[in-house]
């Protein structure tokens, strides 16, 4: 029987419990650390599969600015992420754009949106 512990930051809560986690044979086996049940739920799912937030941003033409900032809708999983950014960067969109305009959907078929995270206008309204 192996017997690991692996020591995380909880990063649920403005808190950020030094959580330990023990792990008997690969498996988790308690948590301790943690002042709320986030915490836990937390190591379970860091340890065996983490997600993460995406912010990036995609070139937007007629626009005022030549990048538009974009977010995930939802966590994606980690392992992930830089393929979903890759991704990305062969996007091209047309303004205008509004706040939650879905950008790209479902990106590589994860069931995660990829959502603007600013508005711009186009050029076009500006001048006018």
């Amino acid at each position: 029987m192996s017997v690991e512990t692996k020591q995380l930051n909880c990063i649920n809560c403005p808190m950020g419990c030094l959580l330990t986690v023990t792990l008997t044979d690969g498996a988790i086996t308690n948590v301790t650390g943690n002042t709320c049940p986030r915490g836990e739920t937390y190591a379970h799912q860091e340890l065996t599969n983490p997600q993460r937030m995406l912010t990036s941003t995609v070139r937007i033409s007629g626009g005022e600015l030549p990048l538009l900032p974009v977010v995930s809708k939802s966590t994606l999983p980690k392992g992930k992420i830089l393929e979903c950014a890759q991704a990305l960067r062969a996007v091209s969109i047309e303004a205008p754009v509004k706040t939650g305009d879905v950008i790209v959907a479902d990106i590589l078929g994860l069931g995660v949106d990829i959502v603007a995270s600013a508005t711009l206008t186009s050029e076009a309204i500006l001048e006018g």
